[in-house]
């Protein structure tokens, strides 16, 4: 275990303090907890309350976080607990408290310059190093802050966290796999498009008949989107797909030093991004590959994370990043994330509220599991109030699919899996060009929700999120009654169109 290195002026103090000093003293000699240790109480209180917020645990726990991510801790502030939104009076607030972190760190206006990692524009939000355990229980007391995060804990650590990286490499995950598809997972219509067999269980070819999407703007804040997919891209207009564009933004910073602001571009360089955005947008083309559910609707794509797990200081950066832009913008009306966390992320929270008052509507992955995952309930941020929650149900049946996670907070389900004796999943195209693949969870569920809502708000463009969001749950199993695992259930698109 690593210890507490002791400042000469600590040192010093040893000499000549009181006897309370001497308790001061002795906290700060206390070896930092484990990563191990930490994950235990983070586990514990995801089990027993639902989630895992920094702010309330003790002193010792978050300091230990602190040294295990490079120092970096994020400071969330405001006039009371809900004031997350840059204003003149926050922006004092900002800069009181910067002045009281540089006091307590023992660092004068010459060098704070290096000590301020990040400020959000949008947003109350600053990141700043910090080595004293004495800051973090100054600010933890202080009215002005409305929380405090390790920004640069990860939860996974050396082989831990390629093995993570590993076991969500899969259906749901990161891959650059193609696949050649059954013929009984799809069936071809006009001019030449091949519709996934999910989309007839949710009556979604059906629904074309009133509504492709056609004006309507839908955002992925995912892994990116693939060069290499050029249906995604030059050839995003083609065949019934027409007059709608394709936007690539990019958030995330790639490296292993936080300090960096060296953005990665906007390419996917996972798979994932790209398939999401496939089931949600493909064109109806007659080049025999996956459509998508609205193949009218514009998209934007934001490379934000690089992996569906968000435990990444530049990946909780880069979300917040894309989330304030898309607010921002009056022309994107639905919002996919099939990314998430086991537990809250103050910046990111804070990015969805953004988002949601602006009349977003934020569609989110329920969560899918992997081997680190299988103790989580439904995961941040779709058990959220501002986020629609979604999760993978079998074909036909409701039964969650076999990672698939399900809960209170689910609002609706989508069949992925089948149950033909295949288990295979939903036909998308592939990161590669002309080529298709299998995509599971409810990551695909999520993006699935998210053209589903692109076609009723593109039949009906005047009305607001609740609107939208009232007429998709009407056409579901359930309504008007709310399923304790499964939210309103399966949407029968056609009749949310009609």
């Amino acid at each position: 275990m690593k210890k507490v290195i002791l400042s000469f002026t600590v040192v010093g103090m040893m000499f000549s303090c009181s006897n309370n000093e001497e308790i001061t003293v002795q906290e700060q000699q206390q070896e930092l907890l484990s990563r191990k240790e930490i994950n235990a109480k983070i586990k514990h209180s995801v089990e027993t309350t639902g989630d895992f917020r920094w702010t309330n645990t003790d002193v010792h726990t978050i300091w230990s976080a602190v040294k295990h991510g490079d120092e970096i801790l994020t400071i969330g502030y405001g006039t009371s607990k809900n004031d997350f939104e840059r204003s003149e009076k926050s922006q004092n607030i900002k800069e009181e408290l910067i002045k009281l972190v540089d006091e307590i760190e023992g660092r004068n206006n010459a060098s704070r310059g290096t000590k301020e990692l990040y400020v959000n524009e949008k947003i109350n939000v600053i990141d700043m190093q910090v080595a004293s355990k004495e800051t973090i229980e100054t600010l933890l007391k202080d009215p002005r802050v409305r929380y405090i995060e390790p920004a640069g804990y990860s939860v996974f650590e050396g082989n831990d966290q390629l093995q993570a990286k590993s076991d969500s490499s899969s259906s749901s995950g990161c891959g650059y796999s193609s696949s050649s598809l059954t013929s009984s997972d799809y069936r071809t219509v006009s001019p030449g498009a091949r519709v996934p067999w999910s989309f007839d269980a949710h009556n979604i070819p059906a629904a074309w008949s009133y509504s492709t999407g056609q004006g309507v703007t839908v955002a992925v804040v995912d892994t990116g989107l693939s060069p290499e997919q050029k249906w995604m891209n030059q050839y995003f207009n083609d065949g019934y797909s027409s007059g709608r564009s394709v936007q690539k933004y990019g958030t995330f910073v790639d490296s292993w030093w936080s300090w960096s602001d060296n953005y990665d571009g906007v390419n996917d360089k996972c798979g994932h991004g790209t398939s999401m955005a496939s089931v949600a947008t493909a064109p109806r083309n007659n080049d025999n590959l996956p459509v998508g559910v609205a193949y009218n609707a514009n998209l934007v794509t934001y490379r934000a994370v690089e992996n569906v797990v968000v435990d990444d200081y530049h990946e909780k950066r880069g979300i917040d990043e894309a989330l304030t832009a898309l607010g921002d913008r009056s022309d994107v009306k639905v919002i996919s994330m099939s990314i998430g966390s086991p537990f809250s992320i103050g910046r990111v929270e804070d990015a969805v509220k953004y988002a949601y008052n602006r009349g977003k509507m934020i569609i989110a992955a329920g969560g899918t599991s992997t081997s680190f995952t299988t103790w989580y309930g439904v995961i941040f941020p779709a058990w959220m109030n501002e986020t629609v929650a979604v999760t993978g149900v079998k074909e036909g049946q409701y039964s969650k699919c076999d990672v698939c996670h399900t809960g209170s907070e689910i609002e609706f389900t989508v069949q992925m899996q089948r149950t033909n004796g295949t288990d295979n999943k939903v036909p998308v195209l592939s990161y590669y060009d002309q080529a298709s693949d299998y995509v599971g969870g409810s990551s695909v569920a999520t993006a699935t929700t998210a053209g589903i809502a692109a076609l009723v708000w593109s039949k009906h463009p005047t009305w607001t999120r609740e609107q939208v969001l009232q007429k998709m749950r009407q056409s579901a199993d359930f309504y008007p009654n709310k399923h304790s695992e499964y939210g309103y259930g399966n949407i029968n698109v056609l009749q949310a169109v009609q």
